[in-house]
């Protein structure tokens, strides 16, 4: 590989040599650090953002409804009646505020502290930044009596803001079509991760009525397909949504709503039968999956008042152990909700609240609300007690489980499963591990594989449910035993029982290879289910993918190619004509090694789906629905999403 150099002259270093980007060229030029990524979570976050500046109003007390429309063409409009955009000259910048808040990086109403008490948006990115990276928007803004509007390119103005009528509603109404040279991945927008936020959002603010609408599809009766969000209960109804697919434990949500140290708060959990530990917090509507000190206020205030309850109950006498408070948050779905003025988060991505005021606001609203339903509910206090006792004792049986699974996986190479075919490279960043169904499959990978860089571990059978199970029934079982000796990964500090540690992770790549009908949905399903619920932190590093094998290989004479799907297999048959022959692939183990190579595995070819986590809050709902034990919702989600072969979080 040659290398051209192009000769430095030290003369002519000057002003001109420094590239200055300003505002929407920079974030032209560097997409990701203003909205994450340019693929699909990207395209997604544009519509979040112009939603933002609506939810803003509505907070503000001056917007009761709001519209998202996704247009035939995938562009997007929303719509809001609140006050409308200012459209009056910005002393400063010298041109109407419409086009400083459209145009300005950092602008907006919500820094201005008289305008906005809360905002969700603070990094002040908003609508500038979606206007930068859209190939075309208009604004369009009601205010006062009059219609004001003004049209971008690539986030420059096309015309100065200018009156164009009349009118008695008033609101802003933003058009969008994001910029297919930035997000070359896809324009076409998902309907149902729409849905989710706009849903999340209406749960989170409640009074507010959201409306969905999808042009690019007709119902029966001519009606476009969509959605109507509004909720009366706020959190109660969000956690009752959510834990839907759940047996709860007590008969109603313990909820509590109010402002504490001038921190408004809202909290709702209930209590399941299931062994998992479900919190979501959020700040201004932000969800904060990374937590922060709300959350570290709320489980002091739970561990707290529930422990001091149990104490003074003497149901915790005969205990030989300490109750540790993994315990009390056993089998409980809570939901943290606070608005902050002036929000300190850790980091750019807005995941880690640290506003140490926000702590002990939280903790006392939580301790005055258990503290009052327990008095008044005797009968749940019992049972939820009683919960927390048996997870206690499950735990002391886990943590020697634990303990068996740290042994195997701190041992030297020797102490590796048996049926694992490790690589040669040391270099985890260039490894990759394929978790495989089934001994033959396991056998074929195992020949076709790279040796030098490609692990594989056959997984026999179904996993464990682990959505059913009890924590030390988990560690107990030998093929998550397996996984976790082989990822090198432990699980468990001594300030946090449930913390994993990554630091000794052999493959940064963790391949989840099944066969592509619905016995290898399940089991990649199950598998998802495991890495969600004990190893999230894979998945939110970027570290776990799905193989997708061929479905078919159509071959006429010396001519062969693969489809993915019935569409593909059906082009392929009218491209190769009359006597093509099409064989179907039942299983990874019809595959002979080159085959598998070619098609699945080699990574000039090959087509791996990294699995990501969109909303946390959807995917706790859906692994519960899909592994839990109501069937109607799980048949229901299945015949919806019939048309695709394999589910993703």
């Amino acid at each position: 590989m040659s290398e051209k150099r192009e000769e430095f002259n030290k003369d002519n270093y000057s002003a001109d040599s420094i590239q200055a980007l300003e505002g929407m060229e920079h974030v032209r030029m560097r997409p990701s650090m203003y909205i994450g990524d340019t693929g699909v979570r990207g395209l997604h976050h544009l519509v979040y953002e112009v939603v933002d500046n609506s939810i803003d109003e509505a907070l503000a007390g001056h917007c009761d409804n709001i519209t998202v429309i996704i247009n035939e063409d995938n562009s997007i409009t929303t719509e809001d009646d609140g006050r409308g955009i200012p459209v009056d000259l910005h002393k400063k910048e010298g041109v109407s505020a419409l086009e400083v808040v459209m145009t300005k990086i950092g602008a907006g109403g919500k820094f201005d502290k008289d305008s906005y008490k809360v905002s969700g948006g603070l990094h002040g990115v908003g609508v500038s930044c979606v206007n930068a990276l859209s190939d075309n928007l208009k604004a369009t803004v009601f205010r006062k009596g009059e219609i004001w509007e003004q049209e971008y390119e690539k986030g420059k103005p096309m015309y100065p803001v200018k009156k164009v009528g009349e009118t008695e509603k008033r609101g802003t109404i933003v058009t969008f079509k994001p910029d297919a040279t930035i997000f070359t991945q896809t324009l076409e927008y998902n309907y149902d991760t729409l849905a989710s936020r706009l849903r999340e959002l209406a749960y989170l603010n409640k009074g507010i009525t959201i409306h969905l609408i999808d042009k690019r599809h007709k119902k029966d009766d001519g009606e476009f397909e969509g959605e109507t969000f509004h909720s009366k209960e706020g959190l109660r109804e969000f956690i009752k949504f959510l834990d839907g697919n759940r047996e709860p434990l007590t008969k109603e949500v313990i909820a509590f709503e109010g402002e504490k140290n001038g921190v408004p708060v809202e909290v709702a959990m209930i209590y399941n039968t299931s062994y998992a530990e479900n919190l979501h917090s959020y700040v201004n509507n932000i969800n904060t999956h990374e937590g922060g000190t709300h959350l570290s206020g709320f489980r002091r205030g739970l561990t707290h008042t529930l422990k001091k309850y149990a104490d003074e109950s003497g149901m915790l006498d005969k205990l030989k152990f300490d109750i540790a408070g993994d315990d009390f948050r056993e089998g409980l779905t809570a939901i943290i909700s606070v608005k902050v003025q002036e929000p300190q988060f850790e980091g750019q991505t807005k995941t880690k609240l640290g506003n140490r005021e926000v702590s002990a606001a939280v903790s006392q609203s939580v301790s005055e609300m258990l503290t009052d339903y327990l008095e008044e509910n005797p009968d749940d206090a019992k049972i939820i007690v009683q919960k927390v006792i048996l997870a206690a004792q499950a735990r002391h049986a886990a943590q020697k489980a634990r303990e068996m699974v740290q042994r195997k996986t701190v041992m030297s190479i020797g102490g590796l499963p048996g049926k694992l075919s490790d690589c040669s490279e040391q270099d985890p960043a260039k490894c990759e591990v394929y978790l495989v169904e089934g001994d033959s499959a396991g056998g074929t990978a195992k020949q076709g594989r790279d040796r030098m860089f490609q692990a594989i571990l056959p997984l026999r059978g179904k996993i464990l449910n682990v959505e059913k199970a009890m924590t030390h029934k988990v560690f107990e079982n030998e093929e998550i035993k397996n996984i976790f000796t082989a990822l090198g990964v432990t699980i468990g500090t001594e300030e946090d029982s449930k913390a994993l540690n990554l630091s000794k992770l052999r493959y940064h790549k963790i391949v989840i290879m099944c066969d592509a009908d619905i016995d290898g949905s399940h089991i990649e399903t199950l598998i998802l289910t495991f890495f969600f619920r004990y190893m999230k932190e894979l998945i939110e590093n970027g570290h776990i993918y799905i193989a997708t094998p061929p479905l078919f290989l159509v071959k006429k004479g010396a001519k062969k190619e693969y489809a993915w799907n019935d569409e593909e297999r059906m082009a392929l048959q009218e491209q190769f004509g009359d006597g093509a022959k099409i064989q179907r692939y039942k299983g990874l183990g019809e595959m002979n090694a080159e085959q598998l190579w070619d098609t699945t595995m080699n990574p000039e070819f090959r087509t791996l789906r990294q699995i990501q986590i969109d909303n946390g809050v959807e995917a706790d709902r859906v692994f519960s629905m899909l592994m839990g034990d109501e069937v109607p919702p799980r048949r229901e989600f299945i015949e919806k999403n019939a048309i695709y072969a394999n589910i993703d979080a």
